[in-house]
């Protein structure tokens, strides 16, 4: 563990810290005689009423300042970073990684591929614990660090080894009952590999993983993702119709089972495997609370739920009339087509083209909105009708930033192809207000 003087971003006016004379470019030494090697050391160590703080001014002047406060409360001290010191990366070479499946010549970050805990944490991250021992795992325990993703893909152990090509894969069971244990809620997903770690193995997984109820808060299972940079990598057949039609009906009677046993599904599906399946994607209260959104799984029921709720709402009349257009992924371009159809029968001045992207980059197996680069939006949409404004998912776009995986930016696309383009979050208000071009 690596333990380092850990400088003060920012104190924020009127905190403890501020009143304690701690200032911007400040060094924490050490908290309660103990050094800190990331944030969960500091949450943990100024949870007491009363802490010592070991303080190195600008000028290297060494303060001790004593705080009491209540239990918990928040000193005010902001870091430059969530995790202090570097992220842990990944120490395995998956059969299935999206990382290895990238061309050359892309931004450096992309090719990072992290398997942090704390980011897992931090956000939502699924990690495969395989750079992580049991002391490690105490650790999370100990900070409650929880809930915890994590990418489990088979509980067979010889099979996992093989799966991440990494001889210490295989003690993911021990691991994460270990968690459950220890009062932490776990998530997991499970990357489906065609003829490898579905049928009778994906049985196992399932109920392996569900016997863990409800520490095992839910299981996502989800098809693997393949580009068309797969040279020298492991054949990988990508599912159809029928592989998806067959995943579904083995995770339903399962879903029907755990229902019966847990009062809670477990395991849920990827809408991908619905869509490549042609099957209706579940109801809203089949997703129960959404355990698994930030994986994209039930993305499309909730957008559908929230959409409704506001289009009920709308009592106005558009001013003037309004044309524009939303590209989208192959898997949910029916879905929002069935969306903006139903706002046009209700304005029947307002105009949505909704154009489906075909993934060219990455190759046309990839077929979720979020994977679309702007070159292709560039390539597919120029000189078609694009009315008035571009509305764009800001799934297509890094973190809180307006650039997409091949380095385009917006501004880049609003210049080549001429239009205002504006980027929609993921719910059914802001889908709505942006289309109608107003705030509701």
């Amino acid at each position: 563990m690596k333990y380092r003087p850990i400088p003060v971003k920012n104190v924020i006016s009127g905190s403890i810290a501020e009143e304690a004379g701690i200032r911007e470019g400040d060094l924490i030494l050490s908290i309660n005689g103990e050094k800190i090697s990331d944030i969960f050391d500091y949450r943990f160590l100024i949870a007491n009423e009363a802490i010592l703080l070991e303080i190195q001014k600008k000028d290297g002047e060494v303060w001790e300042v004593e705080i009491e406060k209540d239990e918990y409360e928040d000193l005010g001290i902001e870091f430059e970073k969530l995790m202090l010191d570097d992220a842990k990366s990944c120490s395995n070479k998956c059969i299935f990684c999206f990382i290895d499946q990238l061309p050359k010549g892309m931004r450096k970050t992309l090719y990072f591929k992290d398997d942090d805990s704390r980011l897992s944490f931090f956000m939502g991250n699924y990690v495969t614990l395989t750079n992580m021992d049991f002391d490690d795992i105490n650790r999370i325990i100990k900070y409650r660090m929880s809930p915890i993703n994590i990418s489990v893909h088979t509980t067979n152990p010889e099979l996992r080894v093989f799966m991440l090509n990494n001889k210490f894969a295989g003690d993911i069971m021990d691991k994460i009952k270990r968690l459950v244990e220890g009062g932490i809620t776990v998530n997991s997903q499970i990357v489906l590999c065609r003829d490898i770690n579905d049928g009778t193995e994906l049985d196992k997984s399932i109920k392996d993983l569900s016997a863990l109820y409800p520490g095992m808060n839910s299981i996502s299972v989800v098809p693997v993702g393949l580009t068309k940079f797969r040279e020298g990598l492991t054949g990988l057949k990508p599912y159809d119709k029928e592989a998806s039609k067959k995943v579904i009906e083995q995770v339903e009677a399962w879903q029907k089972k755990l229902l019966q046993e847990c009062g809670s599904r477990v395991v849920y599906l990827a809408d991908e495997l619905y869509v490549m399946a042609e099957f209706q994607i579940p109801d809203y209260p089949e997703y129960e609370d959404f355990p698994q959104i930030e994986n994209g799984v039930g993305l499309i029921a909730m957008l559908r739920q929230e959409f409704d709720e506001y289009l009920a709402r709308l009592n106005f009349k558009l001013e003037k009339e309004r044309k524009v257009s939303i590209p989208t992924g192959a898997s949910s371009y029916k879905h929002i087509k069935e969306l903006t159809n139903a706002l046009e029968n209700k304005y029947k001045d307002l105009h949505i083209n909704v154009y489906k992207i075909r993934n060219e980059f990455f190759g046309e197996n990839v077929t979720v909105t979020g994977l679309i680069t702007g070159q292709d939006l560039v390539k597919q949409l120029f000189k078609k009708d694009l009315g008035e404004e571009l509305l764009i998912s800001e799934s297509m776009l890094r973190s809180k930033e307006e650039v997409f995986l091949d380095d385009y930016t917006v501004d880049m696309l609003e210049k080549e192809l001429g239009i205002k383009v504006t980027v929609v979050e993921n719910c059914g208000k802001d889908f709505i207000e942006k289309i109608l071009g107003i705030p509701l």
